[in-house]
């Protein structure tokens, strides 16, 4: 299942990229192109071959076309979510409720993690290096900006321009990074996830930590805590 779900994201994706890569580098050039980077994407890899259009250039001119941004963008996040994920969601569909507590958790601090990171993007960013772009340009670029951090490496901005403040997002988020068994690294969402349960069942006075029904060992606590603490 795994392999077959990989090459078919990866197989998708490549498709989708030969459409822009193709007409700019030629047929041999641009399906090479087009997967690699799918496989880059997917893989949280980070590697990219358009140091031939411009040197550190990464893919800054393509910030604003939604084909390239958008499926690079869904390559890294399928890859980054793991393969638990996937076979819990490819059995369940879209029952929310019969997903396991790891589906759960890995989902909600994904979208989270994306739904922050956009926002913040483009609060640090819009008096700066988003300035004099449109609605929906500055969102495709503050949305890649919260993708691909999470261990992927690509930039659709010039990074050293970033703000300080956005610089200590992106840390953040490269900090988090991926799922648990996914192909993303970083201390990883589910472990982020169970020390802010904790934080949050403590504050309001539990003794023992729980979400959704569902009691979180002591064990499991020790190893996030002790995984963040390395990290560190």
């Amino acid at each position: 299942r795994i392999i077959r779900g990989t090459m078919l994201f990866e197989g998708i994706g490549a498709i989708l990229l030969s459409i822009r890569f193709i007409p700019q580098f030629g047929w041999a050039q641009g399906l090479f192109y087009s997967v690699f980077h799918s496989v880059s994407a997917f893989c949280n890899a980070g590697f990219d071959l358009m140091g031939v259009q411009q040197a550190y250039n990464s893919f800054c001119n393509y910030a604003t076309d939604p084909l390239v941004i958008l499926t690079l963008s869904a390559l890294i996040i399928i890859g980054g979510i793991g393969f638990f994920v996937w076979d819990d969601i490819s059995q369940n569909r879209l029952n929310f409720k019969k997903y396991k507590l790891h589906t759960k958790l890995t989902l909600i601090m994904t979208a989270f993690l994306l739904i922050f990171g956009t926002i913040s993007f483009y609060l640090f960013e819009r008096n700066n290096l988003l300035a004099d772009a449109g609605f929906f340009d500055s969102f495709l670029m503050s949305f890649f900006s919260a993708v691909t951090p999470r261990t992927a490496g690509f930039n659709s901005i010039d990074t050293a321009s970033l703000s300080s403040s956005s610089k200590l997002l992106t840390m953040f988020l490269m900090f988090v990074g991926g799922s648990s068994g996914s192909t993303a690294g970083g201390i990883k969402t589910t472990t982020l996830a169970v020390i802010v349960i904790l934080l949050i069942n403590q504050m309001i006075g539990k003794d023992s930590s729980s979400v959704f029904n569902r009691s979180l060992e002591d064990n499991i606590i020790k190893k996030a805590a002790s995984v963040i603490s390395v990290y560190f």
